[in-house]
């Protein structure tokens, strides 16, 4: 990273770009789906109504509020350790900035992973990273992601699934196909490092889905040309080996740790409502709710991922009011609570000294 001393003028300091009408709009149609999914789809998956969600959301006091609220900010901790990894030189502080922003615009987005590597570009710029070590840490810190969400609560579906009554056919059909697309995933990544013709592939893709992005921060960056990620991820495959041979351990700590966390969060939450059932279904249904975060068609998932783990603790028995509003609480702390905590991050980012990127 470049020297901390070379302080740009706040003139030329990278700037977050103004949201296109477009964009704007996709925001508010896809926020207004999840809140219409929530609305009339916990009431109905859980056979009940609003007051008796309520009833259940009135059992949750202050102490437990600030225990969920504690879990929230370890599980977002911990996964500094992965940004950290993938991106030598950040710091703990500037990753949790980074990490808060990011999610803070992907909650409000439909499809925000592409929000969430602009935030990274912006911010690693502004804090002197090269764009090559950016684009090497979005890449390897996305496999990681990726594996991590899929592949580990593939292994506890799996173990369930041992048990043909325990999981529905769809269920086990979702995690076998999530488990291999965590397996695709893996071997893009292997194929991309050892052949130059595959990480142009990549390129062209990832240039399809968030090189609009780039250019719109290139702009701020007082940078109007387009990057060529092709001819990035082609140039450097070796930084790519690099970073996992050192990083791959604190990545794999920072993913693990966040998901483990926030699984104690789900299980806390769920206690914390009344909603009774044995620990491994708890965690299926956790897993679950992880593989819909990533339906893009409302912000992080959001509706479509509580009416999906909403439907799987109603099918194994849990009180269903109690069931409803332990996925509400759960999303709250977990999307809704995210968005102020992104707005304290980008605080935290406009006040850290700019620094000159060293290309």
């Amino acid at each position: 990273m470049a020297d901390e001393k070379l302080e740009v003028d706040p003139a030329e300091a990278p700037t977050m770009p103004q949201l296109s009408p477009r964009t704007i709009i996709q925001a508010v149609v896809g926020l207004s789906l999840a809140v219409a999914i929530i609305a009339w789809g916990l009431p109905h998956f859980a056979e009940t109504s609003w007051s008796q969600i309520g009833h259940h959301l009135d059992r949750v006091g202050w102490m437990v509020t600030l225990e969920l609220l504690g879990l929230v900010f370890f599980g977002l901790w911990l996964y500094t350790f992965t940004l950290t990894g993938s991106l030598p030189g950040l710091t703990h502080g500037k990753a949790l900035m980074m990490n808060v922003a990011g999610s803070a615009v992907g909650n409000l987005l439909p499809g925000g992973g592409a929000a969430g590597v602009a935030v990274t570009y912006l911010f690693g710029r502004s804090w002197g990273f090269s764009r090559l070590a950016i684009s090497t840490s979005v890449i390897v810190s996305g496999v990681w992601n990726v594996l991590a969400r899929v592949g580990l609560p593939f292994l506890g579906i799996a173990m369930l699934s041992l048990d043909q009554t325990a999981l529905p056919r769809s269920v086990r059909q979702g995690a076998l196909i999530g488990g291999l697309g965590g397996l695709i995933v893996l071997l893009v990544f292997i194929a991309m490092v050892v052949s130059e013709r595959w990480a142009g592939r990549l390129g062209v893709l990832l240039d399809r889905w968030f090189g609009h992005w780039i250019a719109r921060l290139r702009r701020g960056d007082k940078k109007g040309e387009r990057i060529d990620l092709k001819a990035v991820l082609q140039n450097q495959r070796s930084r790519l080996a690099s970073v996992t041979k050192t990083g791959w351990f604190p990545m794999t700590v920072g993913v693990t740790g966040f998901l483990g966390i926030y699984f104690v969060l789900f299980w806390r939450t769920m206690a914390a409502v009344g909603v009774d059932i044995p620990t491994p279904k708890l965690f299926a249904a956790y897993a679950i709710g992880r593989l819909l975060t990533a339906v893009g068609v409302t912000p992080g998932g959001l509706g479509v991922t509580e009416a999906g783990t909403l439907a799987v603790l109603v099918a194994w028995g849990a009180d269903k009011p109690a069931a409803a509003a332990g996925v509400l609480l759960f999303a709250i702390f977990t999307h809704i609570a995210e968005v102020p905590l992104g707005a304290l991050g980008w605080l935290g980012w406009s006040l850290t000294p700019k620094v000159v990127p060293p290309d």
